[in-house]
């Protein structure tokens, strides 16, 4: 991707200058902790008595004046990496790459550490600080520099470093805990607090190579949340946090404090599914294909889909139905398409399943999984399709005394994610959540799903037909007889019977307030009296508030861009997905329909059919509970009087 017109460059000249400081901190400097606790030993033992593999650090920052009590071999970051496998006296090549991005990680932050001092007035400081004591006024001033400029060199540091090593990442769990050396005195003490306590993190849970980049990614990953957190509210950041550098050699983005990432994805061992094995399930499959397509509008130049942009784009969607009505199989055919899609494009595409098996024991675990997850699909530079499977299991209920604290921080994560004040939809991304029981999920989580897809399998006897063929496969001689196979899964023509079946609603106690609100008020054809309906609607169910208008208005933007994508612009992306994003916004604004007033009731009716059906199925579950629980409790009283008597 080009270069745009916000970012400064980060020159290579500048960064290879700080290579021999970078080094001389890998080999071997001083640090006395001053927040955490030492877990291992800071020394390391010389590979060849009497040839020490250290030497002393001097800082080549003007106007900074550092003392060291402890010996220069306190901390031996490249003999602590060469030690791994103690089973191998040779460097490992994974080693060597590990010591390498160590190295250009740190020159990096250096090296941008200069370009913040000049922007900032810091180095005029430091070298006015090194003639002679500063006056009150410009001293307070050089500690909240020296502090930003500390904050902003670790985070980089830490940024890079992930960025450099994220190709080299495996399935290997580490968990790390939290980062507490992060000093903020000046740079150089910042440096030496974060590679200390690497130093004692490798010591700890690097024990083969797998192990030591696993150990690398989450402790960069952990060091940069900590530092973003230090710096909400600090001083004199502005010149770091709101610009952007770029280093083309790496192809790395520095954008504040928002961790950089690859653009890698994911290697998928599913069974994907083609659209025609998905019976029944029209409005379903109809909506996932056409949201497939969608994605792949997103303009990774301008990191804005113009589906985002123009309205209609389906960032949250929940999938309910019985057991064995095709959930997984849905999931499946999007899975499929998004990744033939994104490999005819070139694209990098990432699927992530949330499942139960993210829930943890360890207090704020469960959250911090849930957080990855939800971060991993973000990543701006790739395609990502995200699941929730089974959320009535993993995400908790607020009020149900069965939830655990782990279903809760679940639940938690994911309403901050879906729509919270920090929330930006780009449309690289989707996350479909899915349930049997969806009347079990959290009332405020189940309405940040912006639409609803009724999976309610086969219905009628040619989808029985339809799919009795499917699985049975060729290999037997059974004559298929009367019957026109698969022309019932056309899909257009099923997408709108089941659209125009929401012409009137379909749940008992929906179609009662309807009728009578149209009783009153006539045919509903204005806003004001589509107004009216749905406050009617409310009355009846006080969980109808104004986000089920927002989701049933965006569902009506989502009708209007009810068309398809051509299959070419699929197969021959020159034509369509590699177009400029004005272009693109273009050719999509010429093929957007007009919004009806017929459009605007099905999807009211649609929308509210669903929080009726949870409703009236969480009133019965409720119902049902109490009823086990009176018997239980004459059986009590039973058992108890006779053993009275």
């Amino acid at each position: 991707m080009s270069q745009t017109s916000d970012l400064m460059e980060l020159r290579e000249v500048d960064i290879r200058k700080q290579y021999s400081a970078a080094v001389a901190l890998l080999e071997g400097f001083d640090h006395v902790p001053r927040i955490a606790r030492p877990r291992t030993p800071a020394r390391v033992e010389d590979r060849s008595p009497g040839i020490p593999s250290a030497r002393r650090f001097r800082s080549t920052t003007p106007g900074l004046v550092t003392r060291s009590t402890a010996r220069p071999e306190g901390v031996q970051l490249i003999a602590r990496i060469e030690a791994v496998d103690e089973s191998d006296p040779l460097v490992t090549p994974m080693q060597a790459t590990v010591i390498t991005a160590l190295r250009r990680a740190l020159a990096i932050a250096l090296a941008l550490g200069d370009t913040f001092s000049d922007a900032t007035g810091l180095g005029d400081l430091k070298r006015a600080n090194l003639q002679g004591p500063l006056g009150n006024e410009r001293k307070a001033e050089f500690t909240e520099l020296l502090a930003a400029e500390a904050l902003a060199v670790t985070h980089v540091f830490a940024n890079a470093l992930g960025f450099l090593l994220a190709l080299h990442a495996s399935e290997t769990p580490v968990t790390l805990g939290e980062v507490e050396e992060v000093l903020t005195d000046n740079a150089g003490l910042a440096l030496h607090g974060a590679l200390w306590q690497l130093d004692q993190e490798i010591a700890a849970h690097a024990r083969d190579d797998a192990h030591l980049v696993a150990t690398l990614i989450a402790f960069a990953e952990a060091l940069m949340a900590k530092v973003a957190l230090r710096s909400q509210g600090a001083p004199r950041l502005a010149a770091f946090s709101t610009a952007s550098w770029r280093v083309a050699a790496d192809d790395l983005t520095l954008r504040g404090f928002t961790p950089a990432t690859q653009a890698r994805g994911t290697t998928l061992t599913m069974q994907f599914k083609t659209p025609q094995e998905v019976v029944g399930n029209h409005i379903a499959k109809y909506q996932a294909l056409r949201l497939a397509k969608m994605l792949m509008a997103y303009d990774f130049e301008r990191r804005l889909n113009p589906f985002a942009d123009l309205g209609g784009f389906i960032f949250t969607f929940m999938g309910d139905g019985k057991p064995g009505t095709g959930k997984t199989t849905l999931i499946q055919m999007m899975a499929g398409l998004l990744h033939g899609y994104c490999e005819t494009a070139g694209y990098p595409f990432r699927y992530q399943n949330l499942s139960t098996e993210n829930i943890d024991s360890y207090q704020g675990k469960s959250g911090q999984n849930a957080k990855a997850f939800i971060d991993h699909i973000l990543d701006p530079a790739v395609i990502g399709f995200g699941t929730i499977d089974d959320i009535d299991q993993l995400a908790g209920k607020r009020g149900d005394r069965q939830s655990s604290a782990g279903q809760l921080e679940i639940t938690a994560v994911l309403m901050e994610s879906f729509a919270g004040a920090n929330t930006v939809v780009r449309g690289n991304c989707t996350f479909g959540m899915f349930s049997n029981y969806p009347e079990n999920v959290d009332d405020a989580l189940r309405q940040r799903a912006g639409a609803r897809f009724l999976v309610d399998g086969p219905q009628t006897r040619e989808d029985y037909i339809d799919i009795l063929a499917l699985l049975m496969g060729k290999r037997h001689d059974i004559p298929l007889g009367d019957h026109d196979l698969f022309a019932a899964q056309e899909i257009k023509r099923a997408v709108a019977a089941s659209f125009e079946s929401h012409a009137r609603p379909h749940e008992a106690g929906l179609l009662e307030v309807f009728e009578r609100v149209r009783s009153s008020v006539g045919d509903l054809d204005t806003i004001a009296k589509l107004g009216t309906y749905l406050k009617a609607i409310q009355q009846a169910d006080a969980r109808f508030t104004g986000r089920a208008i927002k989701n049933i208005t965006d569902a009506v933007k989502v009708r209007a861009m009810d068309f398809e994508l051509p299959d070419e612009w699929m197969e021959q992306p020159e034509l369509f997905l590699f177009q400029p994003y004005e272009v693109k916004s273009a050719m999509i604004s010429e093929l957007r329909r007009p919004i009806t007033v017929e459009m605007v009731i099905q999807e009211i009716n649609r929308y509210a059919d669903s929080e009726f059906r949870y409703a009236d199925k969480s009133d019965e579950a409720a119902i049902e509970a109490m009823v086990r629980d009176f018997g239980r409790q004459d059986a009590a009283k039973k058992r108890y009087l006779e053993g009275k008597g």
